[in-house]
């Protein structure tokens, strides 16, 4: 069992956060490492083909161990998650269907660039929105997923954990649909990556998307994105130097070449190489590494459990535990407290969670303790 971690982060005393989700603090080493990124700056000429190449293979081979990617060379460093799934859309093309199965209340991310491609490809956009009856929510939504995928269906677009709510799909049986019916299979593990163990290769999916700042604890504005064999005859949203043949060859990069480097490079963004987020990032997942992602769940399982009890008790509705993540969870308070009232009442007093719509989102990490939830509990229960 992994003993509170706090220590490896600079949260002020007096703050209760509980918003991973959100957005995590910086660990005490990614902060170091985004200092000494900046400094690395003063004297460029310590740049090079290492710095440029070699550190952002070495970070895409961190990912794909965290991801359960067995080939690292199909990782690509995006923005953002959204650059990423920009990159999936415009290269899906070769799908016999038209429509795109997405779940109800995604991230806008998942839901603008699925719009834009059934636009583009004349199909529809199922949303496929939670049932409206609470009692065995997960399971009924995971069951309207799948008969949402047929014989029309081109791409099933779904996180690995619902952003609002904590709901865990069953990728799994959606992916064994998603085959049946030729449908492509698009995962956004940017809520779930690095706090919730899951081997992504063992899906087979045709992408997988994630932002770095969340449950990665890495820096804002860097991301990754896996792209299977379908995509390695794409067109990249950038035309970048970096993603050709030979672009270490600096002396002569005004041989242009057309052929792309192998697999995912081509999908890299333009200035790849960060010499500030890159450190960072890896860094994050140095410290990833050394906690391992089965053991940061099964620490705020345990963390959490008590508060649960306590809220349901009290009326609040939380999701059966094999249902939802257990570092990322909805609280849907009783009918008479005012989910917008219940959010001010907590950061009145310097408990940070999201709202999201009627949800209170809790999001904690191992820099949470047991004192941390009993406030959180203490103070949700001064509205009943």
């Amino acid at each position: 069992m992994l003993r509170c971690q706090r220590d490896r982060f600079r949260l002020p005393d007096d703050l209760t956060y509980l918003n991973l989700a959100y957005m995590a603090p910086l660990a005490e080493p990614v902060e170091t490492a985004g200092v000494e990124g900046v400094r690395r700056r003063r004297d460029p000429t310590g740049l090079g083909v290492p710095e440029m190449f070699d550190e952002v293979d070495s970070l895409k081979e961190g990912i794909a161990s965290i991801l359960g990617i067995p080939e690292s060379s199909r990782m690509a460093v995006v923005p953002s998650a959204s650059y990423g799934l920009s990159s999936v859309a415009r290269n899906l093309d070769d799908s016999p269907g038209t429509d795109v199965v997405v779940c109800g209340a995604q991230f806008p991310s998942n839901y603008h660039v699925w719009k834009r491609y059934c636009e583009r490809s004349g199909g529809r956009l199922r949303v496929v929105p939670p049932p409206v009856e609470v009692d065995g929510r997960g399971l009924a939504w995971n069951r309207l997923i799948l008969e949402a995928i047929d014989d029309a269906t081109a791409v099933v677009a779904l996180p690995h954990i619902h952003w609002s709510d904590g709901t865990v799909f069953d990728l799994a049986a959606i992916r064994e649909a998603s085959l049946a019916h030729r449908a492509a299979l698009v995962i956004d593990a940017t809520q779930s990556a690095g706090a919730r163990p899951m081997n992504y290769g063992a899906l087979r999916p045709d992408a997988v998307v994630c932002a770095s700042y969340k449950s990665l604890l890495g820096p804002y504005g860097l991301g990754f994105a896996y792209f299977s064999e379908r995509f390695d005859d794409g067109v990249p949203l950038e035309e970048t130097w970096s993603g050709r043949e030979r672009s270490d060859d600096f002396a002569n990069l005004v041989d242009y070449q057309d052929a792309y480097r192998p697999h995912a490079a081509r999908y890299d963004v333009g200035e790849r190489c960060n010499f500030i987020t890159m450190p960072m990032a890896a860094a994050a997942f140095a410290l990833i590494e050394e906690w391992q992602p089965e053991r940061i769940e099964e620490y705020c399982r345990t963390l959490t459990s008590e508060a649960i009890h306590r809220l349901r008790d009290a009326g609040f509705w939380i999701e059966d535990e094999e249902q939802r993540a257990a570092h990322l969870f909805g609280v849907l308070p009783p009918s008479h407290v005012d989910p917008v009232a219940a959010h001010q009442h907590l950061s009145d007093r310097g408990i940070s969670v999201s709202r999201r719509g009627s949800f209170l989102r809790v999001s904690p990490y191992l820099y949470n303790t047991p004192e941390d939830l009993a406030r959180l509990v203490d103070a949700l229960l001064e509205l009943c």
